[in-house]
């Protein structure tokens, strides 16, 4: 879709560039810095959020269980890697092409009172249509039919990643090996794993339905920040800090969950435009600001406190897993979890 829409102004992004301004009613203050954060902290918080968010998603690091040695789980993480920038390096042309090729369609737009078209108030289907409508704009209905079934099967992709990985962790790592000490059985893990998939279906939906008219784009931001806030610093301090122990991986991690969906309840986006709250106890619009350093706060002094003989045996075991994560040498069959 991106090199299809690049062609439509000759493969020349100034053209490209150019266009959009003429055809945009904000002209020349499309090319600054987007309208969706209001200061600098929100948009340092949205950074934050996004870098380190995206190397927590559960659904990205379950697939490290898909691999059958750490030789096949580094060329994994290569290719994913790439095919992550890639994709970021074209939004840029999506969104610049559409606000150019997109005025060229009225019908794709509800009538407007002053004669021009604002693509995230008037878009038939909201702004949240924007990349589909743009594959119709340069490509007809077939390339707009193929677009919208590649987006359904994205959702879907994650969504199933998403909810594997959730009932995964309930059945496994809270049933099992945490409240029955693994004194249990496969029936009983999976009769718990499939109520569990059950339950978090109907608590997305219901967040889903809540959440309708909010830009996906805005909401990704707020995923990220509670994956940057709950599993990122447990990753980051397991791999590079040897004084880190359970159970500061436990509390600095729940604390990151907690103050993010905590930070991101009351905030504007939520208390104000979702829930119609007058003013919102919140002045971040995402939460990664402070609960990304709360959560590794947490980890170091829980985990400097904690004096058990566990403790001491996991800062004992950590030169052998830096060994194996940083040479791969031995570490060569997958593991049975």
């Amino acid at each position: 879709m991106a090199v299809t829409a690049l062609a439509q102004f000759g493969f020349s992004p100034e053209e490209m560039f150019r266009r959009a301004v003429d055809v945009h009613p904000g002209a020349l203050s499309i090319m600054g810095p987007g309208k969706l954060l209001k200061d600098p902290l929100n948009a340092l918080s949205l950074g934050i959020a996004l870098m380190f968010g995206t190397a927590g998603f559960p659904h990205i690091l379950m697939r490290f269980f898909t691999v059958p040695n750490a030789k096949e789980a580094r060329k994994s993480v290569f290719v994913a890697t790439g095919f992550i920038g890639y994709f970021y390096l074209l939004t840029f042309i999506i969104g610049f092409s559409a606000i150019a090729l997109l005025a060229q369609h009225p019908e794709f737009f509800k009538t407007a009172a002053d004669g021009h078209f604002n693509l995230t108030r008037d878009l038939l289907g909201g702004s949240n249509m924007v990349a589909v409508k743009l594959a119709q704009a340069v490509g007809g209905n077939l390339f707009y039919g193929f677009i919208a079934a590649v987006t359904f099967a994205t959702i879907l992709a994650v969504v199933a990643g998403l909810t594997l990985s959730g009932a995964t962790t309930v059945s496994h790592d809270l049933y099992a090996c945490w409240l029955a000490r693994g004194k249990t059985d496969e029936v009983r893990e999976m009769r718990i794993s499939r109520v569990s998939t059950l339950v978090l279906s109907a608590v997305a939906i219901g967040l889903g339905i809540l959440f309708e008219h909010i830009n996906v784009a805005f909401l990704v931001g707020l995923v990220a920040a509670v994956a940057a806030s709950a599993n990122f610093p447990v990753l980051v301090s397991s791999i590079f800090w040897r004084g880190m122990t359970t159970r500061g991986a436990v509390v600095g991690g729940s604390l990151g969950l907690i103050s993010a969906v905590l930070l991101t309840l009351f905030s504007k986006s939520v208390w104000v435009d979702v829930l119609h709250h007058t003013h919102a106890p919140v002045f971040l619009d995402n939460p990664a600001l402070v609960s990304v350093p709360l959560a590794f706060a947490g980890i170091w002094v829980f985990s400097m406190l904690d004096r058990s003989a566990r403790s001491q045996r996991e800062r004992e075991a950590f030169a052998l897993q830096e060994f194996y994560g940083q040479t791969g040498i031995l570490a060569i069959r997958a593991v049975d979890h």
